[in-house]
């Protein structure tokens, strides 16, 4: 039995790469008992991201963990029967195909739906189940330019530029997902039925544009690369040092700002922080001279104690090891089956009722045997399945 506030909920994952597997990893943290269905033949992409350990990529290690896997050959005739079994008894599917392709494999909402009411089927696809868009193929850079917010995150010489991490997949499709499915989850607490959840990463980026969408409905007011408040138009933005690193500059705030310009040597220049959004390209130069005199090291004595929104610039190794998230518990170790220990970010939630729950990302198949046992599959069946190539076990 798995601790955690979603202890109660079962979610049957079908899904590949990173939307909805970082969903369900979402889900498995909190305690949910996720049961990963795999392809017996098809690699799984986020598996074949280096760096290996054993047979598994840390990145699979990581956004599986907590969950078990069962593998399926879901285009085998016998497929179907396991998944209605399995059904009776899960309170969510998710799964990330095109859309489609579950009704053309006979797992479709309305064909699960007639064997579970109860259940919560969540859909994530890149521009949803309606749309002249819908059949598209398509990545987290698409969905960012469809949306509209690539278009003004970047600068003015260059245009937009490539976020480090998934924008759309991650902030639009996974976190959407999981809010889609806890508001199901409540609603069905009270009337007994499930529902369909369309979760479309393109929808989900255009939602995040927040205030710049707002405006632009308001007054037709449409952001510009390097001209908006929070995208370079203001002094509110990054600076290279004297060796080649950066720091963040995020004062906004009048006190802030006297601080800040303070700190760097020029409190006079806070006045010029006044003027509007596009206005500033003389103070920021300025601004970028200073920080070029000294180093990295020194920028960081300077602005030790200070408290002006101002920070560095972390590689990932020295963030993967600050003394703030060390104290925030942000790492665990999770033991594989050799008894190797390996480190992971921990969950961001922190709950008042702590829990533990870690354990890495299974083989595929790792509980085939075990699954399907519980289900009342006999040993020779399960052996006759195997052989069939319906499933495997690790």
């Amino acid at each position: 039995m798995t601790s955690g506030p979603l202890r109660q909920l079962k979610v049957l994952d079908f899904s590949t790469l990173l939307p909805g597997p970082y969903a369900t990893m979402l889900l498995a943290d909190m305690g949910a008992e996720v049961l990963r269905i795999e392809s017996p033949t098809r690699k799984d992409l986020l598996n074949e991201l280096p760096p290996h350990v054993g047979k598994r990529s840390a990145a699979h290690l990581t956004i599986n963990r907590n969950k078990k896997s069962l593998t399926l050959d879901l285009k085998n005739s016998a497929a179907p029967d396991i998944v209605f079994q399995l059904i009776q008894s899960y309170d969510v599917v998710v799964e990330q195909f095109r859309p489609g392709v579950m009704q053309r494999l006979g797992l479709d909402y309305e064909t699960l739906k007639a064997v579970n009411p109860a259940l919560i089927y969540c859909s994530i696809t890149g521009y949803g189940h309606t749309g002249p868009l819908k059949d598209k193929a398509g990545h987290d850079i698409n969905y960012l330019a469809l949306s509209g917010l690539a278009s003004y995150s970047g600068r003015k010489e260059t245009g937009p530029v490539l976020s480090g991490t998934q924008v759309a997949d991650i902030a639009g499709g996974s976190h959407h997902a999981v809010m889609a499915i806890m508001a199901a989850y409540i609603e069905r607490t009270q009337t007994g039925t499930g529902q369909f959840l369309d979760i479309s990463m393109s929808d989900a980026a255009l939602s995040l544009n927040a205030m710049y969408s707002a405006a632009t409905l308001a007054v037709e007011q449409t952001p510009q690369c390097g001209h908006e408040s929070l995208n370079g138009g203001l002094f509110y933005d990054y600076y290279a040092t004297k060796d080649g690193r950066y720091f963040s500059v995020g004062a906004l705030e009048p006190q802030f700002v006297i601080e800040f310009f303070s700190k760097i040597g020029h409190p006079t220049w806070a006045l010029r922080a006044k003027k509007p959004a596009g206005k500033q390209d003389k103070l920021k130069a300025d601004i970028a001279k200073t920080f070029a005199k000294k180093t990295f090291a020194e920028w960081q004595v300077i602005f030790a104690d200070s408290d002006c929104c101002v920070e560095p610039v972390l590689n990932l190794d020295e963030a993967l090891n600050h003394p703030h998230f060390e104290q925030r518990n942000m790492l665990q170790d999770c033991t594989l089956e050799s008894g190797q220990s390996i480190r992971q970010v921990a969950p961001a939630i922190k709950f008042s009722q702590p829990f533990n729950e870690c354990t890495p990302g299974p083989i595929p198949g790792q509980h085939s045997s075990e699954i399907l046992q519980q289900l009342g599959f006999e040993q020779s069946h399960i052996q006759q399945l195997i052989k069939n190539k319906v499933t495997t076990q690790a």
